[in-house]
């Protein structure tokens, strides 16, 4: 092994080695790039995006759109004071703000910067159905997925670089079908993974902050077949897609719902 590739190999497991705690599931998670960089940028972007499209403000769907926001932030910080993580939110600057858009589609920025577009309030259909797009989309943000994200895209360039060097002394045709090879087994085998992965975690976290926010869980079974009947059948296979399928996704949720039930009735909340 030449030094190059030593030094390559160095750099990757120190790398690896940036980690910081999940504290809804216990795990180490990527954290190459701080939330001390990271929110002031995604705080910059939310605001242009917002300069940018029309807001809808003082509506009835509007006004639920911020109600439910809160219920779910306060939620949050309920378990997480609870669990011994007070301070984890400092920096984050909650805004809840509808788009009007035919998108079926909403998001959370790092930092709590909460979007929903108008397209998906006719398939969430009440107050249930938003709180399980909302606890979703929170979930990302608590979980620093888009950290993670970033994280995990640095190593794989830093992955690509390894093997350019590592076959610098290849024919150029070699060359490419090697940085070729990777491209498509890290994008299928670690990238697309580890986006399908935070799904089905953020819909794990996500259940458990809309039952203690007072939502049934239940309710998210028959949202995601809403979900599953507006896609039409339309979507790719599921290794090929950042998203579990949706007979997948509803079918964790259905095992996921004891125990968020169980997580909220220590905070008081019951279900029949």
């Amino acid at each position: 092994m030449n030094l190059k590739v030593k030094l390559v190999l160095m750099a990757l497991l120190g790398l690896v080695m940036a980690c910081s705690k999940n504290p809804f599931t216990g795990k180490n998670s990527l954290a190459l790039v701080p939330n001390s960089q990271i929110l002031p940028m995604a705080f910059q972007q939310y605001d242009q995006f917002l300069s940018e499209n029309k807001v809808i403000t003082g509506t009835t769907e509007a006004k639920r759109v911020e109600n439910v926001g809160r219920k779910i932030k306060t939620a949050a910080e309920r378990w997480l004071n609870a669990h011994g993580y007070t301070g984890y939110l400092d920096g984050y600057e909650w805004d809840y703000k509808l788009v009007d858009s035919k998108e079926v589609n909403a998001w959370c920025m790092p930092g709590g910067k909460i979007v929903v577009y108008s397209g998906i309030l006719p398939v969430c259909k009440d107050d249930a159905g938003l709180a399980t797009v909302l606890g979703h989309e929170v979930a990302h943000a608590l979980a620093n997925h888009g950290q993670q994200r970033m994280s995990a895209g640095v190593l794989q360039q830093a992955g690509a670089a390894g093997v350019a060097i590592a076959t610098g002394n290849k024919s150029v045709e070699e060359q490419q079908l090697w940085m070729t090879a990777y491209g498509a087994g890290s994008q299928y085998g670690a990238m697309l993974p580890f986006s399908r992965a935070h799904e089905s975690e953020a819909d794990m976290i996500g259940l458990t902050l809309m039952a203690i926010a007072g939502y049934n869980p239940d309710t998210a079974v028959t949202f995601w077949e809403r979900m599953a009947a507006e896609s039409g059948g339309s979507a790719p296979p599921e290794f090929m897609s950042t998203h579990p399928s949706n007979q997948t996704r509803i079918d964790n949720i259905k095992s996921l719902i004891p125990e968020a039930k169980k997580e909220a009735a220590a905070f008081g909340v019951t279900f029949k």
